[in-house]
């Protein structure tokens, strides 16, 4: 006779572990908590609650990252309830240090202001702004005039 093994005893630490997890669907080598997107994590007895931020409010893929936190909470075994919320903006500052050097290993400028961006290729800081204006709200469009990469870099918000 096999046994069923008990769902994990969650805490905050051992939450934030699993969303590690996680990641952007955009830029799918940066975690959501490397991305400094989880604002509020609590435990219950009966429910996992889970209050992320938006990097920008109309981001498209909200509800992919919330029903990608909400599958990965349920080896936890409770429900879990995902939200975003606007109480607080996110900002450019809360990605963490090892999120910014997956974002320039994945080809993406860390957030700085325009005149500070470097190339993620080359590392070089004669780049061109070509638009302000990215793929999505949260990125700008570049070039490098020394390795002749385009890139996109995230705006400092």
């Amino acid at each position: 006779m096999s046994a069923v093994a008990a769902p994990r005893v969650p805490d905050a630490d051992a939450v934030r572990d699993i969303l590690r997890g996680v990641v952007d669907p955009e830029i799918p080598t940066v975690s959501i908590v490397d991305l400094g997107m989880v604002e509020r994590i609590e435990v219950g007895p009966e429910r996992i609650e889970v209050e992320l931020l938006p990097t920008f409010v109309g981001c498209p893929a909200q509800e992919l990252i919330r029903g990608a936190v909400v599958d990965a909470l349920a080896s936890f075994g409770r429900q879990a309830i995902v939200g975003f919320s606007f109480r607080r903006p996110w900002t450019s500052d809360r990605i963490t240090a090892a999120g910014r050097e997956r974002l320039a290993a994945s080809g993406f400028a860390p957030p700085a202001e325009p005149a500070d961006v470097r190339c993620p290729y080359c590392t070089s800081a004669r780049v061109a702004m070509d638009s302000v204006f990215g793929p999505t709200q949260c990125r700008s469009l570049f070039y490098c005039r020394a390795c002749r990469q385009p890139f996109e870099a995230f705006k400092l918000v």
